[in-house]
């Protein structure tokens, strides 16, 4: 497997607030931990947080997971690059072309290049969701399917449930990386996602990084909860 260098845990940031998340924040430390920022947070704190962020040594995932034409993709991706951010991501549902497009923007970036993942099936969607929106098939099967157009288009990995996790590495090999939201400690709330595992569950399946949320940043203690979940994964 692609060696892993630091924390495995990212923190989603889901606050509607940048003066929030900067509080929290203030209570982690980039030694520990990765940082998630998604559509609301990026929408009401803009690049400049983001910039922030990285001044302050942490590795930041921006997942505004892109979905459009190749090239409004691929400009969108050397923007983000431009910010110094760590992980990016787009919607494997885009297709192969949008994805090499988004890939070849940032190998032609200045300085370390992002590493790209695809989402594949988001965890709050059930068979039943899928059915709805005219996918066949079950989940665990789109994801197969996506992950695989996202490996052609030489992606560096893949948003999936962690119960995907093992599926997935036995099918695309130990180089390539499986993020994974959907990761609950044991008594948290499931909250809106449906295909979970613990933090250790998730990484004996084959789980490259872990994204969780409120387990941490709605703890009493986010460092103590964080430094807890870091102790049970070494």
């Amino acid at each position: 497997m692609v060696e892993i260098e630091g924390s495995k845990i990212i923190v989603a940031l889901d606050y509607a607030d940048p003066v929030r998340a900067q509080t929290l924040v203030q209570q982690l430390t980039p030694a520990m931990c990765r940082l998630k920022i998604g559509k609301e947070l990026f929408t009401r704190g803009g690049p400049d947080f983001v910039r922030d962020l990285v001044a302050q040594g942490y590795d930041v995932f921006l997942d505004l997971k892109f979905h459009d034409i190749p090239n409004t993709v691929a400009r969108a991706c050397e923007a983000a690059a431009e910010l110094g951010v760590w992980m990016m991501n787009v919607h494997a549902l885009g297709g192969r072309k949008m994805m090499q497009a988004a890939q070849e923007a940032l190998r032609n970036t200045s300085g370390k290049r992002p590493r790209l993942i695809a989402v594949t099936i988001l965890t709050s969607m059930s068979d039943d969701d899928l059915g709805l929106i005219g996918l066949s098939g079950s989940a665990s099967d789109n994801v197969s399917r996506l992950a695989a157009l996202a490996q052609q288009a030489d992606l560096d990995g893949v948003v999936c449930s962690p119960r995907e996790a093992a599926m997935l590495r036995q099918q695309t090999g130990d180089d390539f990386l499986l993020v994974t939201p959907g990761v609950r400690p044991v008594g948290a709330s499931m909250d809106d996602q449906h295909r979970v595992l613990t933090p250790e569950q998730a990484i004996a399946q084959g789980s490259s990084y872990l994204v969780m949320g409120r387990p941490i940043t709605q703890a009493d203690d986010p460092l103590a909860r964080l430094q807890e979940i870091n102790h049970s994964l070494e």
